[in-house]
């Protein structure tokens, strides 16, 4: 009956660690109190108000990974507001991967923001609506990084792939370890029609949520990686890349949902576009 006990215990542990919980994973960084953890663990709020918005960071650095994160937006009148989810190493030379969702007046659709940094420089914007109200339920935000490519997924459905292209001269971000970063905060400067639009401060405070977080993903500590060996990385993230069915995917949305493309933007690059662009 003991022995039965602690298996029983032993098995409950390894079930809580493999879900993950917000105190073991991440610090609230900012906020006095707006960004609180709840369910023991198991599900975090940011609130924004006029004094000050909210965030919170990863624990751990990573250098590769799957990171998913289930998130449910600010409802109702969110203009002005911006609820940021990215991973980002630090220093004036920094690497980042971003998701940002841009509010706006009630009815109206959220906006999905994606950039990627490399070195400290972005201008690689693409922007969507989405397929659903991102406010109504949580949905899972999903960011693929391997040496290869960058996937931004919606639901198990690729948005955007960023191809490795350094063969021409585009760096990729594969050196600098990045934390995962999320933040609630106001940008009426531009956030929501390019800043016509101000936060309507009657609404708030105004509150996302988040859940479920999950790191496939090599460790970064004491300057070393966890995916050393060979064996870690055998991960099938690893190597990952979409395949037809994906690709298919990632199409669809971009054919409907995309409203922004810096790939096509030939007004903002009157010297030519960016060569990654040039060779999609």
């Amino acid at each position: 009956m003991a022995s039965m006990l602690h298996l029983f215990l032993v098995l409950g542990t390894l079930m809580v660690a493999s879900a993950g919980s917000f105190y073991q994973d991440f610090d609230i960084t900012w906020g006095d109190g707006r960004a609180k953890i709840h369910n023991n663990g198991q599900f975090l709020t940011l609130s924004l108000d006029k004094a000050s918005g909210s965030g919170f960071q990863s624990k751990n650095e990573y250098l590769f990974g799957k990171i998913d994160m289930q998130l449910k937006l600010v409802p109702g009148n969110s203009a002005g507001t911006v609820t940021a989810y990215y991973l980002k190493s630090p220093g004036s030379t920094w690497d980042e991967i971003d998701f940002e969702f841009l509010g706006n007046l009630s009815g109206d659709p959220y906006t999905l923001h994606t950039n990627v940094f490399t070195n400290g420089k972005g201008n690689r914007e693409q922007q969507f609506h989405l397929w659903f109200d991102p406010t109504a339920a949580f949905h899972t935000y999903s960011i693929l990084w391997n040496p290869q490519r960058i996937v931004f997924s919606v639901d198990g459905t690729p948005i955007r792939e960023f191809k490795n292209s350094e063969s021409i001269g585009v760096p990729f971000p594969k050196n600098q370890p990045m934390r995962i970063y999320s933040s609630l905060w106001n940008a009426d400067d531009w956030a929501t029609r390019g800043g016509l639009v101000k936060t309507d401060w009657t609404h708030a405070p105004f509150t996302a949520s988040y859940r479920n977080f999950k790191a496939d993903a090599c460790l970064w500590s004491n300057g070393k990686s966890s995916c050393a060996s060979s064996r870690s990385r055998s991960r099938a993230w690893f190597s990952q890349e979409l395949d037809s069915s994906s690709q298919n995917r990632l199409r669809w949305v971009q054919k409907n949902y995309m409203i922004y493309n810096y790939c096509t933007d030939t007004k903002r690059f009157p010297q030519g576009l960016p060569v990654e662009c040039r060779t999609a």
